[in-house]
């Protein structure tokens, strides 16, 4: 088990589009392995890759609703539907939640860790999940999903709540995956 740093609202790597994986190989698998530790030591529900400093199209979802937990590698999305507006917030960004509009019910296709590919279908908190997730894949967070008035209340309030704390770098504490 490892648990990594996330890093936080201003690092480059958040603004980055991923890469592609070549190869699902045993550095992906452990990359996933950590940002599931990383996640549950969090108290997530997802986390990209590149929240944790690795610019690779790799992401984690586990919503905890009695569905599998999803392994999202160079996944793409297939169908959307529906549109769902709730809150939302960022291990990236904590203590800052917006309202986000979101598909309802979305399709993705993913490769696994086994090399192959499959369709992973879910719905309202599931759907969310993934939809955030392969959003930072690329780059956007969910901030950019508010309106320009309000994303400017919400960066006020982050930089309000990071006053004096250094660093773009969260560590999170591996207890809670031990638990």
């Amino acid at each position: 088990m490892s648990v990594r740093p996330i890093h936080l609202l201003g690092s480059p790597v958040l603004r980055e589009r991923a890469a592609e994986v070549e190869q699902v190989d045993a550095d992906v698998r452990t990359l996933v392995q950590d940002l599931f530790d990383t996640m549950r030591a969090d108290k997530g529900v997802g986390l990209a890759a590149n929240q944790i400093g690795v610019a690779r199209r790799v992401a984690v979802v586990d919503t905890n609703d009695g569905e599998p937990p999803v392994v999202l590698i160079n996944a793409t999305v297939l169908e959307r539907e529906g549109r769902a507006l709730q809150e939302e917030g960022c291990l990236s960004i904590p203590d800052v939640y917006a309202d986000v509009q979101r598909a309802y019910r979305v399709v993705v296709e993913t490769t696994t860790l086994a090399g192959g590919r499959e369709r992973v279908e879910a719905t309202e908190l599931r759907a969310r999940a993934i939809l955030h997730e392969l959003d930072h894949l690329d780059g956007v967070l969910f901030l950019d999903h508010v309106s320009p008035l309000k994303r400017r209340l919400l960066l006020n309030k982050w930089h309000r709540l990071r006053r004096g704390k250094p660093g773009l770098l969260k560590e999170v504490s591996a207890a809670a995956v031990e638990e």
